[in-house]
C-alpha cells in the first residue's frame, strides 16, 4: 500500500498557510496517489488545518504528472496528454488557462478518475513488459527471436509497439510501487487482481532466469569472478530503486561468487547496500571475469569488445553477441 505520511504532512503545512490567506488559492495534487486520496485525506487535512472548505474557500484538483526519469524537463514541456481532475469551475478554468498553449490532448474529469488514470497507465505499461517477458521466455525455448515476434505484433494499429522488449524486467520508483498499490487497493475492496499479481510475479522471476543461464555454463559459482555491467534500474540515471541488479547480486553472493560491478552513475548508491563487492573504475575492467552479466542497457556497454567472453545479456546489447559464448535471457 502507498505511504501517505509525506502527503499528509504537506497537506497540513499548506492548510495552515491557507488559513492565513484571505485570497482564493488552489491546491493541485501532482503526486501519484491512489484514487480517493485527494478528496479523502488531502481534503480533510487541508480543511482541518485551514478552517476553510474545499471547492468553496479554496480550489482542489488533481493534475497527475507523466514524467519519465531522465527526461522530465522534456516531458513537462512536451507532454503526450494533460489530465485535469477537478470538481469546481474555478479550478478547472485556472488549470485550462495554465495549459492553454500546450498542443496535446487534454482531458477534464473528476478527481478520483484523474488519480486512477495515472495508476492504470503505469500498471498497463508494467503489464506489457511482463507479457513481453513471458512470451520471450516461451520463444527462447522454441528458438524463436522474440524481438522479431514483437516487431510484427507492434505493426497492428490496435497495439502500440512500445514496451514490448523482452529482458530481465522493470524496476524504478514507479512501476513496481504502483502495481503493488493497485493490488493492495483491490485487495482492500475484496478483489483478487490476478493479472496484476502475475505482472509482479513474472517481474520477480525474470532476473533469476539470468542466474539460471549462468549456472548452465558455470554450475558451481563459488569463488568464480562474475562481472555485472549496470546497477541502475535503467540507463541515464543513478537510481537503483527496484533495480534488477539487486536480486542478481544478492543471489550471486549467496552462491559464493566474487562479484565485480560497474555503472557510470549508480556505484555510490549501490555501494551503500552492497559494500562487500568490488566496484570497477571502468566497464572494460569487468570483462576480466569468468562471466559477464549485462543488467542495464548503457550506451557505453555497446562499444565494449566482448570477444572471447562468456556473456549473458539481460538487455539485448547486440555487440555482446560477439562473445565466445553469448546468450540472452529471452533470446
Amino acid at each position: 500500500s502507498i505511504d501517505l505520511r509525506y502527503i499528509e504532512t504537506a497537506s497540513r503545512d499548506i492548510g495552515q498557510v491557507l488559513g492565513e490567506k484571505d485570497a482564493w488559492h488552489m491546491v493541485v495534487m501532482k503526486s501519484t496517489v491512489v484514487s480517493g486520496t485527494t478528496k479523502g485525506i488531502v481534503r480533510s487535512t487541508l480543511e482541518a488545518a485551514s478552517g476553510k472548505k474545499a471547492f468553496r474557500d479554496f480550489g482542489l484538483a488533481s493534475n497527475p504528472e507523466f514524467l519519465k526519469e531522465g527526461s522530465a524537463l522534456a516531458d513537462v514541456f512536451s507532454p503526450d496528454r494533460i489530465v485535469i481532475g477537478t470538481e469546481d469551475p474555478r479550478s478547472q478554468e485556472v488549470l485550462e488557462s495554465l495549459y492553454a498553449t500546450f498542443d496535446c490532448p487534454k482531458l477534464v474529469t473528476a478527481i478520483p478518475v484523474a488519480e486512477m488514470i495515472k495508476y492504470v497507465s503505469n500498471a498497463f505499461l508494467a503489464t506489457k513488459i511482463s507479457f513481453a517477458n513471458e512470451i520471450g521466455n516461451l520463444c527462447k525455448t522454441m528458438g524463436i527471436d522474440t524481438a522479431e515476434v514483437f516487431a510484427g505484433v507492434g505493426l497492428d494499429a490496435r497495439i502500440n509497439p512500445a514496451f514490448f522488449r523482452s529482458g530481465i524486467g522493470f524496476g524504478g520508483s514507479c512501476f513496481p510501487k504502483d502495481v503493488r498499490a493497485l493490488i493492495a487497493q483491490a485487495g482492500a475492496a475484496g478483489l483478487h487482481p490476478k493479472i496484476l499479481s502475475s505482472v509482479v510475479a513474472v517481474n520477480d522471476d525474470q532476473p533469476l532466469r539470468l542466474l539460471d543461464l549462468l549456472r548452465k555454463h558455470i554450475p558451481d559459482l563459488k569463488g568464480k569472478r562474475i562481472g555485472v555491467l549496470g546497477l541502475a534500474f535503467k540507463p541515464d540515471t543513478d537510481d537503483i530503486r527496484e533495480s534488477r541488479a539487486i536480486p542478481i547480486v544478492s543471489a550471486l553472493l549467496d552462491a559464493g561468487a566474487d562479484v565485480i560491478a560497474y555503472d557510470p552513475l549508480a556505484i555510490a548508491n549501490f555501494q551503500s547496500f552492497f559494500p562487500e563487492i568490488t566496484y570497477a573504475s571502468s566497464a572494460a575492467e569487468v570483462l576480466e571475469s569468468d562471466a559477464v552479466l549485462i543488467i542495464t542497457e548503457w550506451k557505453e556497454f555497446e562499444a565494449l569488445d566482448y570477444t572471447g567472453r562468456l556473456v549473458l545479456d539481460g538487455r539485448r546489447i547486440q555487440k555482446a553477441a560477439v562473445g565466445s559464448i553469448y546468450e540472452g535471457v529471452c533470446w
